[in-house]
């Protein structure tokens, strides 16, 4: 029975001399799941998509019609995985716990399967050029970041398909990744409208992400009546939890296309299932959680990113 929790390891909770009680019971960081996925709660092992192309230009007529060819897109599978946890109390230590510590510690389980939860909804941006996924299957094969992206079309992928870059943060950079976003074609090769608006960034960019995007004078010009074009362009998400990662990376999205592409699965029906039992034997309490949950992108095209060096 791995780590039970004792009376003995925590014999000052069972006196009542105690003037503070100490509990972990800290604020985590917000969820961006919500924010950032398409979430559906679907009770399947698996979630299946597939993309159809685009259709070609019309021909001019010239007596006999003709018809356009339409590629197919790739399929992406998305294979949730189980997460569970528990703590095991010792009857004895319940019972005599004088400042309810041990019972709040059986509540926070629910607390901490969210919270590696969130630390999953982050791997788009952690690992975003890596193609080692986790709970996709992707025909294209590569990263959500890449510079090898594909069509099924027979059409040329040397411009417009490439979302990776190695620039680091700052404002001719930035305006350097927005007109590389403008390029971006679709499967057909064709220009696409997109509009990227939000900076994804770690805290250690913040500073330099709020000059750019708030600054009245352009920030790279002594000249304070040259005026910033980038102020009121962008809206920026700060992750803090991408610092533990990298502290230099940053990457542009389409907010209203990223909803489209980035899925998430819940496969129960509540986001966090949490039960209870008696070891009867060894007068043990059993704290249980259980999870089951993935994510996947369907469209590269709502992303740029940069991994720097």
């Amino acid at each position: 029975m791995g780590n039970p929790l004792t009376d003995m390891q925590f014999v000052r909770l069972q006196t009542d001399n105690l003037e503070k009680k100490f509990t972990g019971g800290y604020e985590e960081l917000k969820s961006i799941k919500e924010r950032f996925f398409d979430v559906r709660v679907e009770k399947k092992a698996y979630l299946e998509f597939y993309g159809i192309g685009d259709i070609p230009d019309p021909s001019p007529f010239e007596g006999l019609r003709s018809y356009q060819a339409v590629a197919p897109g790739y399929h992406t599978r998305l294979e949730p995985k189980e997460w569970a946890g528990g703590i095991v109390i010792q009857r004895r230590l319940w019972d005599t716990d004088r400042y309810d510590q041990i019972n709040n510690l059986a509540k926070g389980l629910g607390k901490a399967a969210k919270r590696a939860m969130n630390k999953i909804a982050h791997e788009f941006v952690i690992y975003m050029d890596s193609s080692a996924f986790s709970y996709m299957i992707a025909e294209e094969g590569v990263a959500l970041a890449s510079n090898s992206h594909t069509s099924k079309a027979s059409v040329a992928t040397t411009a417009g398909f490439d979302n990776l870059n190695t620039l680091p943060f700052n404002a001719t950079n930035l305006e350097a990744l927005r007109i590389i976003t403008k390029g971006f074609k679709s499967d057909i090769n064709e220009r696409i409208q997109t509009d990227f608006d939000t900076i994804l960034h770690g805290t250690n960019l913040s500073e330099a992400v709020w000059q750019i995007v708030k600054s009245e004078g352009d920030v790279d010009e002594i000249n304070p009546a040259i005026k910033n074009f980038q102020r009121g362009r962008w809206k920026d998400e700060e992750l803090p939890l991408w610092d533990d990662y990298d502290t230099n990376n940053w990457a542009i999205v389409d907010s209203s296309m990223m909803k489209d592409s980035l899925v998430w699965h819940q496969g129960l029906e509540k986001e966090v299932e949490t039960s209870s039992t008696t070891d009867f034997d060894n007068l043990m309490l059993k704290f249980g959680s259980y999870f089951v949950c993935g994510w996947a992108w369907t469209d590269w095209r709502f992303f740029c990113g940069c991994v720097v060096a």
